[in-house]
């Protein structure tokens, strides 16, 4: 009974599992900010290389 009070009083001393729990959330947070901006500009730069193509055929 001991041994099962003593894993438990360690479990709640530690926080690594939070702080990879933290880090986690972090890089998701970083992850859809980053597909969102991407995903803006994608129809930007679509509109530019269509351009750029239409320009070369018409030098051509």
């Amino acid at each position: 009974m001991d041994a099962i009070r003593s894993f438990f009083r360690m479990l709640r001393r530690d926080q690594g599992g939070a702080t990879a729990i933290e880090y986690g959330l972090i890089i998701a947070l970083i992850s859809v900010a980053a597909i969102g901006a991407l995903s803006s500009m994608g129809g930007g730069n679509n509109g530019m290389w269509t351009r750029i193509s239409s320009n070369v055929s018409n030098a051509m």
